[in-house]
């Protein structure tokens, strides 16, 4: 029709397109990226692809291909061993005490610090906290070993009081205990870190408006801090959940014995023995499967929950 102006459409681009359109004006910025990327399809993507192993009978000479395959034997093994129920139940029973004592003790201490009013002070504690991360696990555990025997420090405070010398490693009954109190020592300092980052985007207009309704010091904490962090520590606590069954095989396999095998073997001493130590290479793999696959449903588990509780959620 006459005087109508004509609209053509303008076709979408394509992802392509799109893509080389975005490395062009951002290149430099894919460029800081790339090292990561490398580093994840490396050490994390193309590890999955031996994954398959774990149904089949692996020998090292055949190769991953040519090595037969088994199905769910490795996993039918597993599930009706011995050492299932003992492995599962500590695992689950040291993620829970971390979960419980490990997990808040950033969360505190960053609470704490951020109530400090010298500058200096709140420096120092940071710095003395923050040092346990940086030493190394053989060096902690060390310590650990020399802190807890009968002649060491803290049987010298318990005999100070008239309490009896004991190797406190030896005790099955001890072994979670320190492990615990040992990761919190260990984690709480850096751990606060990412608490104290969301502490400073509470704006300090909300601190005024409860001063102004009367609230003193631990009011402001409960009505404006904790709301503030809120979402930080639904994320990490995600996180965490998601985590439950990886419980760090390098410490406990420096501190456990023969004694408490039975309170501290998890499934990630276990994957080790069977895997390094026994070359069981198959069967180590489907534990460890096995591990990763709970992971991820306690994850989506959590994040659900979460989702569906407080709105907060990590997709």
């Amino acid at each position: 029709m006459r005087g109508m102006t004509r609209v053509v459409a303008r076709q979408r681009p394509g992802i392509g397109e799109r893509f080389m359109r975005n490395l062009k004006l951002y290149k430099f910025i894919y460029l800081m990226a790339l090292p990561v990327v490398i580093y994840y399809a490396v050490f994390m993507y193309w590890p999955m692809y031996g994954a398959q192993i774990a149904f089949k009978r692996f020998a090292p000479g055949l190769g991953i291909e040519r090595s037969p395959w088994v199905g769910l034997v490795h996993f039918q093994k597993f599930f009706g061993s011995f050492y299932f129920k003992r492995v599962l139940v500590n695992t689950l029973a040291i993620s829970t005490y971390s979960l419980l004592f490990a997990f808040p003790a950033p969360i505190l201490l960053a609470l704490l610090l951020n109530e400090l009013r010298s500058a200096k002070y709140k420096r120092l504690v940071q710095t003395v906290t923050y040092l346990p991360h940086f030493i190394s696990v053989m060096v902690i555990c060390g310590m650990i070993v020399d802190f807890t025997r009968s002649d060491g420090v803290i049987n010298d405070v318990i005999a100070l009081f008239g309490g009896q010398r004991v190797t406190m490693l030896l005790q099955p009954g001890l072994f979670r205990r320190i492990y615990i109190l040992s990761e919190i020592w260990q984690g709480v300092g850096w751990g606060s870190i990412i608490y104290l980052s969301a502490l400073t985007s509470i704006d300090a207009e909300q601190y005024e408006a409860a001063v102004i309704d009367g609230a003193g010091r631990f009011r402001k904490i409960w009505h404006v801090t904790i709301p503030g962090i809120a979402p930080t520590i639904v994320v990490m606590l995600i996180l965490r959940i998601g985590q439950m069954m990886n419980v760090g095989y390098e410490k406990i396999i420096l501190l456990y014995n023969g004694n408490t095998y039975d309170v501290a073997d998890v499934i990630s001493t276990f994957v080790y023995r069977k895997g390094l130590v026994e070359s069981d290479y198959s069967y180590s793999t489907a534990v460890g499967l096995f591990n990763s696959a709970v992971n991820l449903l306690l994850l989506f588990i959590a994040n659900t929950v979460s989702r569906k509780v407080s709105e907060t959620s990590l997709w």
